[in-house]
């Protein structure tokens, strides 16, 4: 019987982002006492280039060893205690990570931040790991700090010696899946941190059109709706009931009610259903938009 062994895995091709993602991902293998398992992938070059000079099957061995190598010293410098692994391997970079990720317990990739504009830069590698990984997807801007996720300290100072912002997971009460609501109260539970539940709500379409709006109608569908959430969220309670959570039930766009809680958030929960279609793998309009908008790490959990 094969022994499968659980790691925390990080791609990396030494750029800004996927260094910052190494980071958060060794701050997060501590947490769950994991081993952390650094991956560079290796695109193959193609002939006629890989037989110029500067690009020899030499230099390119050189530097393929060396980005994960330097890398995986750093970080046993930075994080004693963590055990560090790497691993190579060729092929295109969103199949080969999903890949080696397959059995692993959440995989960590970087993305641009967009300078003045708040949120990340996803590109076409982190949306095909995102639409095709069998495990949790954790996506880390590049100026991520470990002293970002934390609260100020007294003097008004961010400082990763506070405690943690709260996780936020947003949660669609009339598919609840357990595979993503475990993994936001384990998050939070590791953090030591509240746990902030945001779903939203909104009227039937033959009230939403209708010739005026009834406020008795929507106060009842609003109390009808927090009703729900809670009961979606009882059993969790129960099983984590060191986690405190504050449950908010929002009418309106998921979208935005998702966003505005993503601001004071040390990690942002979503989920995406293990479905394609014949144009690919879906990931869903509120986790599309939590991965371009978010300015702290979103991971989003496969679901059934």
């Amino acid at each position: 019987m094969e022994i499968v062994l659980r790691t925390v895995v990080v791609g990396l091709d030494g750029s800004q982002e996927s260094r910052a993602a190494t980071e958060w991902a060794a701050r997060e293998a501590k947490l769950r006492n994991l081993p952390l398992k650094i991956v560079h992938v290796w695109e193959p070059v193609p002939e006629p280039m890989a037989q110029a000079p500067l690009l020899g099957a030499e230099t390119q061995q050189h530097w393929t060893e060396r980005i994960p190598r330097e890398a995986a010293q750093g970080v046993r410098l930075r994080h004693p205690g963590v055990e560090v692994h790497t691993e190579q391997v060729s092929g295109q970079p969103g199949a080969a990570l999903a890949e080696v990720a397959r059995n692993a317990e959440l995989l960590v990739l970087g993305s641009r931040g967009l300078g003045g504009i708040g949120g990340f830069m996803v590109g076409s590698v982190g949306l095909s790991v995102v639409a095709r990984a069998d495990c949790p997807v954790v996506l880390v801007r590049a100026l991520e700090a470990a002293a970002d996720e934390h609260e100020m300290d007294p003097a008004g100072i961010p400082s990763a010696a506070s405690p943690f912002r709260p996780v936020v997971l947003g949660l669609d009460v009339e598919h609840p899946d357990e595979t993503l609501i475990g993994f936001a109260f384990d998050a939070a539970r590791l953090r030591d941190t509240s746990l902030r539940v945001v779903h939203s709500w909104n009227p039937p379409a033959y009230y939403a059109y209708g010739p005026s709006a009834d406020p008795a109608l929507h106060e009842t569908l609003a109390h009808t709706d927090a009703e729900a959430l809670a009961e979606v969220l009882r059993p969790w309670r129960t099983k984590y009931p060191d986690v405190a959570v504050v449950e908010e039930s929002r009418y309106g766009s998921a979208v935005v009610h998702l966003l505005d809680a993503a601001s004071e958030a040390s990690l942002v929960v979503v989920g995406r259903r293990h479905r394609r279609s014949p144009f690919g793998a879906h990931i869903g309009h509120v986790t599309h938009a939590a991965l371009h908008h978010c300015t702290v790490p979103v991971a989003v959990v496969p679901h059934g």
